[in-house]
């Protein structure tokens, strides 16, 4: 083979294989900032990481994953397709500024808790967590997000709070504020995982799973409307606003997230209702 052959059979096999490490299909669409969230479609059967963490693909191959609140500047997600080629691309995370918010008069035994209230705290936390980390392939968050009630934002989401003097973890969801009594309503269809109505912090409390990860969660609720496994559809009736746990007026505390990462509620709905 002459040095012109030689030349022309390495362009065609290069040619050959950048095409083929093209085959594989990968788009995604959301909120590329902290707190967002992004769906994705790719092949069946690819397997998706981001930043080294396996993120599960649907049958049809559909994906979902989040940003939290401190998440750096970028990430990398990888894609491994059936045919053995791969992908990766490096997603450039938007920054943000967060507010910090004063609450002052809280008992002081809300914002130290003794060690028997610690116990009860943990017990509680592991509960909740197991509500929203759980998997499943009903894709009901495709239909989209509705604020569950109507009234005034009084907390916004990624603030730190310092409780009567003193710095807390920031503050992960939207708060509402409306009368005690206020209809609450679901977010998007899904399965309740967790309906309590006397937890340490969050008082009466409702977490729903809308499948792939993604999760809603209501507290501080003054009456809790479905029970654990109960099916409920998008805007069906779950609750009451309320004043419950760890709380100074009555509000709605509404938070989202995927797995343990908590996302901005603010960014999955249109603008607030008046």
């Amino acid at each position: 083979m002459n040095l012109r052959s030689a030349a022309m059979a390495a362009l065609l096999a290069a040619a050959f294989c950048a095409g083929h490490a093209m085959a594989g299909t990968l788009s995604l669409d959301g909120t590329f900032r902290q707190g967002g969230l992004v769906t994705g479609r790719t092949d069946p059967g690819t397997q998706i990481t981001l930043d080294g963490t396996p993120v599960r693909v649907g049958p049809a191959g559909r994906f979902v994953f989040g940003f939290g609140r401190d998440a750096a500047p970028k990430a990398v997600l990888t894609a491994v397709f059936p045919d053995g080629t791969r992908q990766a691309r490096t997603l450039e995370v938007a920054q943000r500024t967060y507010r910090i918010q004063r609450i002052d008069g809280l008992p002081r035994r809300m914002v130290t808790p003794s060690e028997k209230q610690l116990k009860r705290i943990r017990a509680e936390a592991k509960k909740i967590n197991a509500a929203r980390g759980g998997f499943t392939m009903a894709p009901y968050f495709e239909q989209g997000f509705i604020w569950p009630v109507k009234g005034r934002i009084s907390g916004v989401y990624g603030s730190q709070r310092i409780l009567n003097g003193e710095p807390r973890r920031p503050h992960l969801g939207i708060d509402i504020a409306a009368p005690t009594g206020t209809p609450v309503v679901a977010a998007a269809g899904g399965t309740v995982t967790l309906a309590e109505k006397d937890l340490y912090f969050t008082g009466g409390t409702i977490v729903i799973d809308h499948g792939f990860g993604l999760s809603t969660v209501y507290s501080h609720l003054s009456a809790v409307s479905v029970k654990t496994g109960q099916g409920v559809k998008q805007g069906e009736l779950i609750g009451k606003i309320g004043s419950t746990g760890r709380s100074t007026g009555a509000h709605l505390d509404w938070r989202i997230n995927w797995f343990q990462e908590r996302l901005d509620p603010a960014f999955l709905v249109g603008p607030k209702p008046e």
